[in-house]
């Protein structure tokens, strides 16, 4: 696996996040033609706000994103950005998706980090630190 560590102004980072959100009342709604629609509404957003899709696998009922991004930009401003917009594209050009739910997502979503490095490892740079100065 490799590494793609980036940098903004002041920092250096690696985040990604793997993140989990569904339709209301877990409708099956999420079926061709729009799910191929909403992969391109999700990668075309997400270069707005400088973060990458760097996976995404739509279900009928849930979708599943591998999110990298500037921890300074935060989670949860993509995943809301890129709810709020998918939503209101997706209801314009699919009417049957207004006629069918209120709104098109839930307000809730899973998130967990995804790791670089295991957690065994940071305990043990972090151990060493003062040994060697750091």
């Amino acid at each position: 696996m490799s590494r793609t560590v980036q940098s903004n102004s002041n920092i250096t980072f690696d985040c990604k996040y793997h993140v989990v959100f569904c339709p209301k009342y877990r409708k099956k709604v999420l079926v061709n033609p729009v799910d191929i629609r909403l992969k391109e509404l999700f990668v075309e957003k997400a270069n707005g706000l400088q973060a990458d899709i760097l996976e995404v696998e739509i279900m009928p009922d849930h979708c599943h994103l591998l999110i990298s991004c500037d921890p300074q930009c935060g989670i949860h401003k993509i995943v809301k950005q890129l709810k709020g917009y998918s939503s209101r594209i997706l209801r314009t050009e699919f009417p049957h998706l207004k006629s069918r739910l209120p709104s098109l997502w839930t307000n809730s979503y899973f998130v967990a980090t995804v790791g670089s490095v295991t957690l065994e490892v940071v305990k043990q740079y972090v151990l060493t630190q003062k040994e060697r100065g750091g």
